[in-house]
């Protein structure tokens, strides 16, 4: 026997003691699904510089060829998310695009509008005072809208830079109401089955107000619009000390958590590696969704698991690729430890008031060694063991490298 056989056996049986299955683990962990960004793969960087990276894709189909790596890496990466105008075939055949993504083993995932980088947006998209660049962002919206059904997505990612830099500069009450407004219109052209992502960042670009500021008024303006609306979390969009999980553990209760942008952060919105600054708080957001999935109340069962789970990263000077598969491996390996949690014995110590004993078995688990188990689960899914090994030695590097040379900017920074 492997060592790693060894021990995943070992595993299995100190799951076993704990009441847990690891086959019923591992089928957990197969159905697991993250989706990448289409800009990730491009150059991109901070408001100050986009670092060139030799290789880095600049076409959507490029994008695609290197969404569809990162899924043969993983096994669990079918999906990528575009960026409209960034991934406008030249032709405008969205058909097309759909049908290469699917030739190479992936699909289209969510469709993000962009009301936030022409200059006419400078006072806001949805919620600027300016009549005219108000309708502009709306005909974008409702164009994604038909780009939805073209590409056979099901999620509308609406996330806006609007807000003001100074007191007096608009009026507050005036562009909620003008939000309110464009938010109904394009809720009402969605396509049958699809979902509106309305996500919220408390500060930046805006440094007086932002229109979306925080998880609350995101969730009230979901609740005014119906059941098809719902909830974004972007993990870098909080100030410090906010606790993401209990955000989480709301809107999972009350059926309006439709996805996440995972990314990491130190100070602010630092679009790190998720799982690289703060691994446990990963753990900890996982703990809910986990617990949601696998417990009988609804509406957070169904919520939880209908997730919509998605990278929003910037790899500034780590790479493209490499560094999009590990942020992948991290959220399997934060899933798979938040399902090998005893949940049973949690929750009788919660009851019993066990504190220190409560925080303790969650602590265990996030301690666990679970690489032998996410080896198993990739075997059966045909993916390597070691992805990160894998790619390196795969020679893709070398090759789009080779093929693209450097660009000086692309996916929309410049």
């Amino acid at each position: 026997m492997s060592l790693q056989r060894a021990a995943y056996e070992l595993l299995a049986e100190s799951l076993a003691a704990q009441g847990i299955t690891i086959d019923a683990v591992v089928a957990t962990l197969k159905r697991q699904q993250i989706e990448t960004p289409s800009w990730g793969y491009a150059n991109s960087g901070t408001r100050f510089k986009a670092f060139a990276w030799p290789g880095a894709a600049v076409t959507t189909r490029q994008k695609l060829d290197d969404a569809a790596m990162v899924h043969r890496m993983t096994g669990i990466a079918p999906s990528v998310a575009v960026h409209i105008p960034w991934d406008k075939p030249e032709d405008g055949d969205y058909a097309a695009m759909c049908q290469y993504a699917e030739q190479q083993g992936i699909r289209i995932g969510a469709v993000n509008p962009n009301v936030f980088q022409d200059d006419m947006y400078k006072l806001g998209s949805l919620g600027s005072p300016d009549g005219s660049v108000r309708e502009q962002a709306l005909e974008h919206m409702l164009e994604c809208c038909t780009i939805m059904t073209k590409v056979k997505s099901d999620v509308l990612s609406l996330w806006f830079a609007d807000g003001t830099n100074y007191a007096g500069q608009d009026t507050l009450r005036g562009r909620k109401r003008r939000f309110e407004e464009g938010l109904r219109l394009v809720y009402n052209q969605l396509p049958a089955g699809g979902r509106m992502l309305v996500e919220y960042k408390f500060f930046e670009p805006a440094f007086y107000s932002t229109d979306i500021p925080d998880w609350g008024t995101a969730y009230a303006w979901c609740l005014k619009l119906g059941p098809q609306a719902q909830v974004l979390v972007d993990l870098g969009h909080h100030a410090q000390g906010v606790n993401i999980e209990q955000i989480v553990a709301f809107l999972l209760d009350e059926g309006r958590l439709g996805g996440f942008h995972f990314n990491n952060r130190k100070y602010a919105d630092d679009d790190l590696i998720v799982g690289s600054s703060n691994p446990y708080e990963l753990f900890l957001i996982y703990n809910e969704l986990a617990g949601a999935e696998l417990a009988d109340e609804e509406p957070a069962r169904s919520t939880a698991q209908n997730v919509a789970y998605m990278l929003d990263q910037c790899h500034n000077i780590e790479g493209k690729i490499a560094p999009t598969i590990y942020s992948v491996l991290n959220c399997q390996e934060a899933y798979a430890r938040a399902l090998c949690v005893p949940r049973a014995r949690l929750a009788e110590l919660q009851a019993a008031g066990e504190v220190l004993e409560a925080h303790r078995l969650l602590s265990d688990a996030f301690r666990l060694d679970v690489r032998p188990l996410l080896a198993q689960v990739r075997t059966e899914l045909g993916a390597p063991a070691d992805p990160i090994a894998a790619y390196h030695a795969s020679g893709y590097e070398a090759r789009i490298r080779a093929e693209r040379g450097t660009a000086n900017a692309s996916g929309g920074f410049q």
